[in-house]
């Protein structure tokens, strides 16, 4: 009876650690999906402010259309992005316009003494800020995640269930690596 109750016991065990590994496998999925969505909504935010603020320098710098449509071509391109490498190619071209549409209101000091224009910069400069912090939850979660599915014995709950890390979101090029400059 005592050979049973080993067998028994050493079934308990590896039924026990398949659930509990399976288990924190799907709860780093999760944490991975949730940090996305945070993201998500930070750029849902950015595109909104996005067309007051052209609509803004528009009423002062009318000449600059080049601009304009630039911004708004890379905003509708960035919202239309599909998967991870295209999202973050997006964002990094939708950085460079916002960059070049602050360079034209630099030209303009009745625009930077506005207050509506300084509020919209503002907001936007904070959500670029909570952009920054949401990849950066994004991509600990996706770390997360990826160490989970490639060690060794989760390695093996993750392939016989197909458990799969995200891409990292990174940005594109150098310039992007840069500070976004709002002078006032």
């Amino acid at each position: 009876m005592l050979p049973f109750q080993v067998l028994f016991l050493a079934v308990v065990l590896v039924a026990a650690w398949l659930v509990l590994t399976y288990n924190r496998l799907v709860a780093l999925r999760q944490r991975a999906k949730e940090a996305w969505s945070d993201i998500e909504v930070q750029l849902k935010r950015r595109y909104d402010l996005i067309p007051n603020l052209v609509q803004t320098v528009k009423g002062y710098a009318a000449h600059e259309s080049g601009v304009f449509e630039r911004v708004t071509q890379a905003r509708t391109r960035a919202m239309g992005a599909q998967g991870m490498k295209e999202q973050a190619e997006a964002e990094n071209m939708l950085s460079q316009t916002l960059k070049s549409l602050f360079a034209v209101a630099e030209n303009y000091p009745q625009l930077q003494a506005a207050q509506n224009f300084l509020a919209l910069q503002n907001e936007l400069t904070d959500t670029e800020d909570k952009i920054q912090a949401a990849r950066r939850f994004y991509n600990a979660n996706v770390r997360d995640l990826s160490i989970a599915v490639q060690t060794f014995p989760s390695s093996l709950i993750a392939g016989a269930f197909d458990f799969k890390a995200p891409e990292f979101f990174e940005t594109v090029n150098e310039a992007e690596k840069e500070p976004v400059q709002v002078k006032f």
